[in-house]
């Protein structure tokens, strides 16, 4: 399988670069002896022993949040880690969590042709993200025949047994031999072939016996950390997913950079307020900075610039027509406040806004910047146009805004 290729390549990569930086590496699995003592148990059966440090950071991750009273079995109700050892597609699939990894698996199924249910207990998809671009994920869903069950939650699931018939059975993961029955609060029915349960994940923190330091965690297994990602007992870190939102791979290897940097007292800065979010749907969504929700809620007076993929050459020769990228500024000063966008390449075409969040700059830089004709980059010229349209700029006062400054 492709995933265990790559994955397998991720970890020798880390490896071979922890090791020529001179870090030795142990194939053990940790616990706490107390807060400056770790016990190491070897999966090869050796003796076990332990180590002291001044600085221990935890970055144990997060487990699949498994309810007691689903009857998870691997072949028909899955969890988002199992799922990927489906041998054959299901011909319908109910989702039950519309939170990232449940919208992600669901457009990706939709994408390959399989009647999805998505269900979701909250009255809209993923509220952290901009509404409009939410909107747009839900067109795409229900442009691929997907259901979303919105305001719905679920009691029971059942698996009621079949006999092998043209859409499965047989498959020691995907045949089941069984079809799934879910019933919601509401009273109705849904029946698929499949079932994705994804509710969330958990910290992995229950082996790590956390009260041997000090430590205790929350219902879902999480540590509490400080702007340094210290917990509270001193020396003791934690970052990633353990730790809570944002839990992206990227903003955990930042935590465990300047987490390492604080315990060693080496000076270290970074932007975490302009993180980068990309949810890897069909199509593709990320975001940074502000959305329009939070800055009507703050009463921030902003414009917005929009620019379709259509639009652009690129757009149409990648046959993506239906992609947008969003610009939000302020209305008097330009400040550029935040970028959201949906459609191919978005987590890449995310940082170019990203890095002029970071430094400050207005819509304007778009404007003077020249970009590769075709890309999807030209986006930005052109949604920074039709934001500057949208203050009702004059020509004069748009050429005087935008000139370079001269001596």
């Amino acid at each position: 399988m492709r995933t265990n290729k790559v994955i397998h390549h991720e970890i020798d990569v880390t490896r071979h670069q922890l090791q020529r930086n001179g870090v030795e590496l142990i194939p053990a699995t940790a616990s706490f002896c107390g807060p400056e003592t770790v016990r190491l148990d070897y999966s090869d059966g050796s003796t076990a022993r332990t180590v002291r440090a001044r600085n221990i950071v935890i970055a144990s991750g997060t487990e699949t949040t498994r309810d007691p009273h689903i009857p998870f079995d691997g072949k028909n109700i899955f969890t988002s880690d199992d799922i990927l050892n489906l041998d054959r597609l299901p011909r319908t699939l109910a989702v039950v969590g519309a939170g990232v990894i449940g919208c992600e698996y669901a457009s990706m199924f939709a994408a390959l042709g399989v009647r999805v249910t998505l269900i979701d207990q909250r009255n809209r998809l993923l509220p952290f993200v901009d509404e409009e671009i939410v909107d747009t994920l839900c067109y795409h869903l229900r442009e691929n025949r997907a259901t979303l069950r919105l305001g719905e939650s679920v009691e029971r699931i059942e698996i009621a047994e079949v006999a092998n018939g043209p859409h499965g059975g047989g498959g020691p993961n995907g045949g089941g031999g069984g079809r799934v029955t879910l019933h919601l609060a509401s009273g109705k029915h849904i029946v698929a072939d499949k079932a994705l349960y994804s509710v969330g994940r958990t910290g992995a923190t229950n082996r790590l016996a956390l009260d041997q330091c000090g430590l205790a965690c929350d219902q879902r297994g999480r540590l509490v950390v400080d702007a340094n990602y210290c917990t509270t007992v001193p020396g003791v870190y934690a970052v990633g997913d353990v730790i809570g939102f944002p839990a992206l791979a990227s903003t955990s290897m930042e935590q465990g950079r300047l987490a390492v940097c604080h315990g060693f007292g080496i000076a270290a800065c970074s932007v975490p307020a302009l993180f980068p979010y990309g949810i890897y749907s069909v199509p593709e969504i990320s975001m940074v900075g502000k959305t329009e929700q939070e800055l009507t809620h703050d009463a921030i007076d902003y414009e917005v610039g929009k620019a379709r993929y259509r639009e652009i050459a690129r757009g149409q020769i990648i046959g993506d027509t239906t992609g947008l990228l969003k610009l939000l500024f302020h209305s008097e000063t330009r400040e550029l406040l935040g970028v959201h966008i949906i459609g191919d390449g978005a987590s890449e075409l995310i940082h170019i806004g990203q890095a002029v969040l970071t430094f400050g700059g207005t819509i304007d830089y778009f404007i003077n910047t020249v970009f590769n004709y075709p890309t999807l980059a030209e986006c930005y010229k052109v949604a920074a146009f039709d934001g500057v349209n949208r203050l009702g700029t004059g020509y004069d006062e748009l050429t005087a805004a935008t000139a370079p400054m001269t001596a």
